[in-house]
């Protein structure tokens, strides 16, 4: 039997309903290889692995001969592939439990495999994002928060602009087509801030001039 484990979600990657007058423009989560390049180094350490590899039968090949020394490399060649393959797992469990929201008014995302959360940046409280782009057409957009804001680097990584701990940027990581959303989160924000914002206020009580 299949079993959603965000199924009490009302709305996908969203703690609650949408209020009135709020609508999703985008929903994505992370290319899970790409998440891996990013944020755990994948291809460094698959060409770590490779160089020892690599070093060994070199250094083997001067008393054994080439033919003899390659099978020196497999030992390494082995312990690569599972490095890589337990960086690849941990990345497709993060890209599978993470999933980013943009609606009309806000930045939302639902982060953590083993402890889940959902963190709501409202387009009033970003200062600015960028975006940093790779190959593939993967990338990621750090947003930078206005004032006082204060959020965990530990806790939202790695969905973070990589070593800015002292002002963390929460990041929509390692996301496919990142340039088309982008446009759809600078449009969304600008559309949204240019609104003017009316605040609600009690009725002031009525004065009766004495005669």
């Amino acid at each position: 039997m299949s079993h959603d484990d965000f199924a009490f979600e009302p709305v996908p990657g969203l703690p609650e309903a949408l209020p009135e007058g709020e609508r999703i423009l985008w929903q994505g989560r992370p290319d899970a290889t790409a998440l891996a390049r990013a944020s755990l180094s994948l291809t460094w350490v698959a060409g770590y692995f490779a160089l020892l590899a690599v070093w060994r039968v070199a250094a083997s090949s001067v008393d054994l001969g080439l033919a003899a020394a390659l099978p020196q490399a497999v030992p390494f060649l082995v312990l690569g592939l599972l490095a890589c393959a337990v960086i690849w797992g941990f990345s497709w469990v993060q890209a599978r439990a993470t999933l980013y929201t943009i609606t009309t008014h806000r930045v939302a995302m639902r982060v953590g495999a083993a402890l889940t959360l959902t963190l709501n940046l409202p387009f009033t409280k970003i200062a600015g994002a960028s975006l940093e782009m790779r190959r593939g057409g993967t990338g990621t957009i750090a947003l930078q928060t206005l004032g006082e804001t204060r959020l965990s680097y530990l806790v939202l990584w790695p969905h973070v602009r990589p070593w800015h701990m002292k002002k963390t940027e929460p990041a929509l990581r390692a996301i496919p087509d990142a340039e088309r959303v982008a446009a759809i989160l600078a449009e969304a924000a600008e559309a949204r801030v240019a609104q003017p914002q009316i605040a609600r206020r009690a009725p002031a009580a009525a004065t009766v001039a004495a005669e």
